[in-house]
């Protein structure tokens, strides 16, 4: 399918992890200017709502009106010139930023990537660590947040890097491996199976659920966007060109994507764009939470 597609704004350095506030303005993580970015629908106008440092990957806000991202000092090639340890940041209204959370269970962190809260309130995340196909660096893992900033890793995985992750209203997490092409979903008594696996050159990164439980995954070489039912039957394709790392609904119909634009073997390419699709399909409502 394609829909109306409008650009928000551009000039952006690898845009991740976007999310819709409740007065409509759109945060997401501007990574190569180590911030969280923000655009305005009323304005038109994009500009920075916190400078984290470091590289951060996604973001949400949480019932305390704090924003929680992901914190990922290496991305491919590039390097923060701010180091951040590989974390869970906080940012608070009043535009405080501290590390929140670093490591889980004694053991580091190698790079949180995605995350979301849970209907209970925990934050869950995928910790990733480097982007390296060919060298694989880093196993995979699946990461708790309790509530009291207590952190545990659920799935110790292979060189799968887990990337996009969501939560479902039964308590079941679903996320994607970028290397192994597969959709994975682990139930609340900790199951787990394989609901699809995408095919060649659809290499997943983000997702979303709409409100009729669908998966919108962003398939970063695709140039645009794989939706499978619940179940993983594929459903349909959302043709947006481009190089679409992650996406959000919004208000109205609406599909936030971020797109990366042309690959750059430098690794510091301030080519990304925040774009909006009218798709007509409204996302289902994102679970909040808060660590204390």
């Amino acid at each position: 399918m394609k829909k109306p597609m409008t650009i928000c704004t551009g000039g952006l350095g690898h845009p991740e992890g976007p999310y819709e506030l409740d007065d409509g303005r759109v945060i997401y993580a501007n990574t190569y200017a180590s911030e969280i970015g923000v655009w305005d629908p009323r304005t038109g106008k994009a500009g920075t709502y916190a400078h984290v440092g470091g590289g951060p990957n996604a973001c949400m806000l949480g019932t305390d009106g704090c924003v929680y991202s992901t914190q990922t000092p290496n991305v491919g090639a590039w390097v923060a010139p701010e180091h951040r340890p590989p974390s869970i940041q906080k940012t608070h209204p009043n535009g405080k930023v501290e590390i929140l959370v670093t490591a889980a269970d004694g053991k580091d962190f190698h790079g949180p990537n995605d995350l979301t809260f849970a209907p209970d309130g925990r934050l869950w995340f995928t910790d990733s660590g480097d982007w390296a196909p060919d060298t694989k660096h880093h196993p995979g893992r699946i990461v708790c947040i309790e509530k009291d900033g207590t952190a545990h890793i659920v799935e110790e995985l292979d060189y799968v890097y887990p990337n996009g992750i969501v939560a479902e209203p039964d308590g079941s997490i679903v996320w994607v491996e970028s290397y192994t092409l597969r959709v994975v979903r682990r139930t609340a008594d900790g199951r787990k199976s394989v609901i699809h696996t995408l095919p060649e050159g659809h290499i997943p990164d983000g997702l979303k659920i709409d409100v009729d439980g669908n998966l919108w995954i962003t398939t970063v070489a695709s140039g645009g966007v794989d939706v499978l039912r619940k179940d993983g039957t594929p459903l349909d394709f959302l043709e947006s060109g481009g190089t679409i790392l992650n996406c959000c609904f919004g208000k109205g119909g609406y599909l936030y994507l971020c797109d990366m634009g042309p690959f750059d073997v430098t690794g510091a390419a301030m080519t990304g764009r925040l774009v909006r699709v009218e798709v007509g399909v409204e996302g289902m409502p994102l679970f909040r939470g808060a660590i204390g």
